[in-house]
């Protein structure tokens, strides 16, 4: 727990371990630089992240996939080198640092013929590559320096990574794990997200159940429709005139 949210054991396990042997100089152990995190829409990945950094007492320098394309070629692969040598500098004052990036296989990844496979799409790929190849390593466009910097763990979430450039994501360079919520994780989440409502525990495991089969954003999607009708009710009390 974290704050009251749930923290599933699996999730927390992979993560700190993945973050902490990255640390670590283990003798004669290639340890992957990237902990690729997918599984099914909606199921929570990026805030377990979350719950798991605050825990650890991480603050990650974080990526949207919306910043992994833009008008000028090379401006995305770029990025991820200075957020990279960024959170290097982090770890070099002393303090753990990871880079998180959301949603990689949206800004990075081929999703059929509706997108265009950009030469933004083909520089990220090959940027991560080769970040995780040369993790210490890290320069930017124009800077050629010998000094090397930290590594820094890198941890990607998504739904289907494999629409991701398949080199990138063979075991060398990417841990992957797939993210399935088991009933007790859905009922653990559950409980954080109805715990200010004061829901009986029994009621919320008997709500996990009734709904096997659903996403666990669809809980907060259904706690947030309860106060659509005391909103109802303020509006026809204040009358729709008088709202603004």
């Amino acid at each position: 727990m974290k704050d009251g949210y749930y923290i599933a054991p699996a999730f927390m396990d992979k993560l700190v371990v993945h973050i902490t042997k990255n640390f670590m100089t283990l003798p004669n152990i290639k340890v992957p630089l990237i902990l690729g995190i997918w599984g099914g829409k909606g199921q929570g990945k990026s805030f377990q992240c979350e719950l798991v950094f605050a825990k650890m007492g991480i603050n990650p320098i974080v990526m949207s996939a919306g910043e992994l394309e833009s008008g000028n070629a090379g401006e995305p692969a770029k990025l991820i080198r200075q957020r990279y040598r960024e959170a290097a500098d982090i770890i070099k004052k002393g303090k753990m640092c990871a880079l998180f990036i959301n949603d990689l296989d949206a800004g990075a990844g081929r999703l059929g013929g509706t997108t265009q496979y950009t030469v933004n799409n083909q520089m990220v790929n090959a940027t991560l590559m080769n970040i995780a190849d040369n993790p210490t390593n890290v320069q930017l466009p124009g800077m050629y320096n010998k000094e090397e910097n930290l590594r820094v763990p890198i941890i990607v979430t998504g739904n289907d990574f494999s629409t991701l450039y398949a080199p990138l994501i063979r075991d060398g360079r990417m841990e992957k794990f797939y993210w399935a919520p088991t009933r007790d994780d859905r009922v653990g989440v559950c409980k954080g997200i109805f715990r200010t409502d004061g829901v009986p525990e029994k009621e919320v495991t008997k709500l996990v159940d009734t709904f096997p089969g659903q996403s666990i954003d669809f809980f907060g999607a259904l706690r947030a429709k309860v106060y659509d009708d005391e909103v109802r009710k303020w509006v026809s009390g204040v009358g729709v005139d008088g709202i603004g």
